[in-house]
């Protein structure tokens, strides 16, 4: 019986050979040392992954890399309210990328390589089947990693001009829903708090808001809506400045988030105004807050591990090389608790 060789280790000469270069010129570019154009570098890169050059080789359990881009200011726990809910989608990409026999390489990427469209260490130093770029990242960058020609999901945010796969909860049903709640508890006039400049998840929410109103023939009144922030999401001076310059209260605010929510509830205490008896709210996400009376927010369960699941699973379909826009949405559960009070 013929006993098979164990396959030949690629070495830098391999890959010199393939481009025609020397191996020198395969070192700086592998090094990312000056000395190559960044064509050849770029092209150094590719073949070093194409046939699997010491770190680019896959490791004999057939596993590979999936590397999971995220903004490194949702990554803080300070001053992050939302900090609880990113730790468990980004955890929960890792959890479902193992369970396909993959590794999840959490990669942080800071303002400074945002703003100059430079690429993480990992993208050079290991091999990977794919990206998942979560969170909102500048546009600009977004399609930077569009350009790299590897398959690219998005991750909890999208945006409307890139052809690419992306995996969202259902935002606009799900704000139809808690706002379609609110008005079956007998509200008649909502009022809503979303930064919709800000991302497409916001964005939707308020089309949500906006087609359970009309559909039951209620009036928007622009006065108790709060739209745009200057910042990632709002802060509690801004809200407390729309606040103080109503008129007339709404009976109930949708907010965009539950962290927006909470700080709502704060507010209307010191406004003397009380939650939920003279004002109702509801939220979106499912965060684990509570306010200082110790109710708890009606909101929108964000499916977290079904998103994780599906990001992995259309990054691994053929889709997930797809140039075209498709948009996988998971629908939220409505969590109802004590802060809608029914009207009458």
């Amino acid at each position: 019986m013929k006993r098979m060789g164990r396959k030949k280790k690629v070495s830098m000469q391999d890959i010199a050979d393939r481009l025609q270069i020397s191996k020198n010129a395969v070192s700086l570019a592998l090094m990312n040392k000056k000395g190559v154009s960044e064509e050849m570098r770029r092209r150094v890169h590719e073949t070093a992954r194409e046939l699997g050059y010491g770190p680019y080789a896959h490791h004999e359990s057939g596993q590979a890399n999936i590397l999971v881009l995220v903004p490194e200011r949702i990554m803080s726990y300070q001053d992050n309210d939302h900090f609880q809910f990113f730790h468990d989608m980004i955890w929960g990409l890792e959890r479902s990328a193992r369970k396909k026999g993959l590794n999840a390489v959490i990669t942080p990427l800071d303002r400074e390589m945002e703003a100059a469209r430079l690429l993480p260490g990992p993208f050079s130093d290991i091999p990977y089947r794919g990206v998942i770029l979560f969170g909102i990242v500048d546009r600009a960058y977004a399609e930077r990693i569009w350009e790299l020609d590897t398959p690219l999901v998005l991750m909890d945010s999208y945006y409307h001009d890139l052809p690419c796969p992306a995996v969202t909860s259902d935002n606009l049903e799900g704000a139809f829903t808690a706002v379609s709640h609110l008005i079956e508890a007998g509200h008649r006039d909502i009022g809503f708090i979303g930064p919709t400049n800000l991302s497409t998840s916001h964005e939707e929410r308020w089309f949500g808001f906006e087609r359970a109103m009309k559909q039951q023939g209620l009036m928007i009144r622009e006065a108790a809506c709060l739209t745009t922030s200057k910042g990632y999401d709002y802060t509690a001076a801004e809200i407390a400045q729309f606040l103080d310059g109503l008129e007339e209260w709404p009976t109930a605010f949708f907010c965009g988030n539950d962290r927006i929510a909470y700080l709502l509830a704060g507010l209307l205490k010191e406004r003397n105004q009380r939650f939920p008896e003279d004002v109702s709210i509801a939220g979106f996400d499912d965060l684990p807050y509570v306010n200082s009376e110790g109710l708890h927010v009606t909101t929108m369960r964000v499916e977290k591990e079904r998103m994780c699941d599906a990001a992995i699973s259309l990054l691994l379909s053929d889709l997930g090389r797809s140039r075209e826009k498709i948009h996988w949405q998971v629908p939220p559960t409505l969590v109802v608790r004590e802060s809608v009070a029914r009207r009458r």
